[in-house]
């Protein structure tokens, strides 16, 4: 059962793409440190069709909007307005928590080879920066960031992956340049 209140919107849009709507007024708070000075622009192309279907976080820069969130996920699916579906959820306070969800679309940023979208959860604006910074050959894995470096998630399809997976992507994700001692990773059920 989805539980659809203002609030939750908010707290479930940044759980992944990342949540994103809202992550342009968030980027810009001073107050929040950044955890890479320097993002690198993404540069190995997505292929959207692939990149679509459902992803667990794994681990995620702490935010505001996912604060108490475990079990985060993200669905993406085409729309038929050639948009994308997102739908980012959580269970709120614990694995047994009650469910939120948000529901949004994004669009892809024209000249990004897919790995740069925008996302909108609230109204026809599209603010949230999602950048698909590096991803699996497969398709198995993705780290996700935008433009500020005060965010970041780390998505798998599979709910616990692999201890070597979870170190690879560790390293993989301080090769980018981010402060992994900030990294939060999630539970999953």
């Amino acid at each position: 059962m989805t539980i659809k209140r203002p609030w939750a919107y908010g707290a479930a849009a940044l759980a992944l793409i990342g949540g994103v709507a809202t992550l342009a007024a968030c980027a810009s708070n001073g107050a929040r440190p950044s955890g890479n000075d320097n993002v690198p622009e993404p540069s190995k192309a997505v292929d959207i069709d692939r990149y679509l279907g459902h992803w667990h976080e794994f681990a995620r820069y702490e935010n505001r909007f996912e604060r108490n969130c475990e079990a985060v996920t993200a669905n993406y699916a085409r729309r038929e307005d050639g948009l994308v579906s997102v739908v980012n959820a959580c269970r709120q306070g614990g694995l047994s928590g009650p469910y939120r969800s948000a529901e949004g679309r994004a669009k892809i940023v024209p000249g990004s080879n897919g790995t740069k979208l925008k996302v909108s959860f609230f109204g026809p604006f599209y603010v949230g920066d999602y950048w698909i910074l590096d991803h699996a050959d497969d398709y198995t894995w993705s780290i996700v960031g935008e433009p500020t470096g005060r965010y970041l998630w780390i998505l798998t399809r599979e709910a616990k992956p692999s201890a070597e997976l979870r170190r690879t992507l560790i390293e993989r994700t301080r090769a980018l340049g981010y402060d992994v001692t900030m990294l939060r990773e999630t539970q999953q059920g």
